[in-house]
C-alpha cells in the first residue's frame, strides 16, 4: 500500500508533523502489514510504502 501526504503552500514547513502522522498510521496497521519504506519527502509529497503480512 502506498500512503502519501501532499503539502500545499506553506504547509511544507510542518514536514515533521507529516512524518509523525505517517508513522502513527503505520503503527496502527502493524497487525496487517509492516513498513517497507519509511516516510520520505519527494517535492511536496511525503510517501511511505507498507507491505502486507504473509
Amino acid at each position: 500500500m502506498k500512503v502519501d501526504i501532499f503539502f500545499k503552500g506553506r504547509s511544507i514547513l510542518y514536514k515533521e508533523q507529516g512524518e509523525a502522522q505517517l508513522l502513527k498510521f503505520a503503527e496502527a496497521l502493524l497487525e496487517y502489514g509492516k513498513p517497507e519504506q519509511m516516510p520520505r519527502l519527494e517535492g511536496k509529497r511525503m510517501m511511505m510504502l507498507i507491505a502486507p503480512k504473509k
